[in-house]
């Protein structure tokens, strides 16, 4: 199943249960039509929230690691620099949806010092995924091309793990160069996903505190 058809199924979904929800029936008084308004914003926040949330969990945490535990390494980056542009686009996209209903539901004037907090929270994981789609990922993804090309010339990087890539760089200045420059620019990237994660983390707190199961 291509991810088209993925799409359209899931918005299909979407669409059935919008349809056949209890709040669609009935007169459309202009308290009720407010009042379907803030459900469709809240379902925007959550929809935006789960998906952003559930993407870097999966992405930072399990993909990732097996992806680069099992793969050859050129592989698994050069696979790696077609995903990632595509998921912070996502996450990103996902963020200022939810930031952005979050906002219309709890107007800075009259919201809560909490309410203002976690705003802040999603604000930042936008800002953060925004930083790596636009700075830290091309500039990740330009420097791996330049790495490979110098490691194909010592007839590496078809091997699992980076062994080999440190055995080389110990009598290969020019590649223990990059890689520490690799390392900085990687780390800068990795670290702006992680303070994203943390700040959608922080924001499931508050989630969970609203939600009455």
């Amino acid at each position: 199943m291509g991810w088209l058809t993925r799409f359209i199924a899931a918005v299909a979904f979407l669409a059935i249960g919008v349809i056949f929800s209890p709040e669609t029936f009935g007169s459309k008084s202009d308290g009720q039509n407010s009042s379907n308004l803030a459900i469709y914003l809240k379902l925007a926040h959550l929809l935006g929230f789960s998906t952003a949330f559930g993407s870097g969990l999966w992405v930072t945490f399990i993909s990732g690691i097996i992806m680069f535990k099992n793969l050859p390494r050129h592989q698994f980056g050069n696979l790696q620099s077609k995903m990632f542009p595509a998921y912070f686009s996502m996450v990103s996209t996902c963020c200022a949806i939810s930031a952005g209903s979050f906002g219309y539901l709890h107007p800075w004037k009259s919201s809560s010092t909490a309410e203002k907090y976690q705003l802040g929270f999603l604000l930042s994981a936008f800002a953060f995924n925004l930083a790596n789609l636009v700075v830290f990922t091309p500039m990740t993804i330009e420097m791996m091309k330049q790495r490979h090309k110098v490691e194909r010339e010592s007839s590496i990087g078809e091997e699992v793990g980076w062994s080999k890539n440190v055995e080389v760089a110990k009598v290969n200045p020019k590649l223990k160069a990059m890689n520490k420059k690799f390392g900085m620019i990687h780390g800068l990237s990795s670290l702006a996903n992680i303070m994203s994660f943390g700040s959608l983390a922080m924001h499931s707190w508050y989630v969970a505190g609203k939600t009455n199961l």
